[in-house]
């Protein structure tokens, strides 16, 4: 979508205070505008409605990036990781599908922005595994989390414990360490943050109390069965759409009495058609699941 070009880019020259200053001059959409500007994008390729679509949830991509600081990366870079995200999001956003753009696009956000820190970090023999994944966003706390804190190669019962913890082999756990200890990102090496060049990597480390990274295990699966879900509301009439949506994906979900009144029938039949629209629905996700080879056959 290269209606792109007038975006706001953050900069370390620019500094990240005016971008964010920049970016909430664009206003928040409410839900019938959202709709609107969708249908145009989808329908007509409209490249004003993405625009429009983009520009407003930027500061959600930069809100998610800045989760990301714990990894020595120009957080400017981040940023710009975290709007190709919510590019991507615009691009493939359904507002058929019953949801809103900012959660659906939340996954793509985090989604690049992971990739982004994957490839940056160089580690050339790290593999594609959500196991592997997961080790390199968790191996810090992880270590944290049961006091090993010695410099160099972990102990023996250390690494032990933490393959078992993170579903990896003793021999990723101790080559993953050495990676983060030293070579490829000493903790004290310098890195810059908006010009600042004494800035050491160590100081960039996240509050351990923080999850973003450890959200990065669950998010390929999460994403895929996002994907799955939107995929498979397709198996489902638009009440049953409707319906199912409004009782298990609203928040607040709506009351069986407030349905019972929009479609006059009885509560009891709103809570029929919702039990059967989610077995549809759980069905229809395991079949697509088994097809795209990610469940393997009954």
């Amino acid at each position: 979508m290269s209606t792109y070009a007038n975006l706001p880019a953050p900069s370390p020259e620019q500094g990240l205070n005016r971008y964010l200053q920049e970016i909430r001059k664009f206003p928040m959409l409410e839900p019938e505008q959202e709709y609107m500007l969708a249908k145009r994008w989808v329908d007509h390729q409209d490249a004003e409605a993405a625009h429009k679509m983009v520009t407003s949830h930027l500061r959600l991509a930069a809100k998610i990036a800045m989760g990301y600081r714990g990894y020595g990366l120009p957080q400017a870079e981040v940023i710009s990781e975290a709007n190709v995200g919510l590019m991507q999001a615009v691009k493939r956003f359904d507002p058929e599908k019953g949801f809103r753009l900012a959660t659906y696009a939340m996954w793509w956000i985090r989604a690049a922005i992971q990739e982004y820190i994957l490839r940056s970090w160089s580690l050339v023999k790290l593999g594609t595994t959500s196991a592997q994944k997961k080790l390199f966003f968790n191996l810090r706390k992880a270590k944290n989390r049961i006091g090993a804190l010695e410099e160099g190669d972990l102990r023996p019962e250390n690494v032990e414990r933490i393959a078992n913890d993170l579903g990896v082999t003793k021999e990723e756990v101790i080559s993953m360490n050495r990676r983060l200890s030293g070579g490829d990102a000493s903790l004290n090496a310098t890195v810059g943050s908006d010009g600042d060049s004494s800035t050491q990597w160590q100081d960039w480390l996240e509050d351990t109390d923080a999850n973003q990274a450890e959200a990065y295990a669950e998010n390929n699966e999460m994403s895929v069965r996002r994907e799955l879900l939107l995929e498979a509301m397709d198996v489902l009439n638009d009440r049953e759409k409707d319906i199912l949506t409004q009782r298990r994906l609203a928040e607040p979900p709506v009351t069986l009495e407030e349905l019972s009144g929009t479609y006059d029938v009885s509560r009891e039949r709103i809570r029929q058609i919702e039990v059967r629209a989610f077995e549809k629905l759980q069905k229809r996700m395991k079949d697509l699941a088994r097809e795209k080879g990610l469940l393997t056959p009954a």
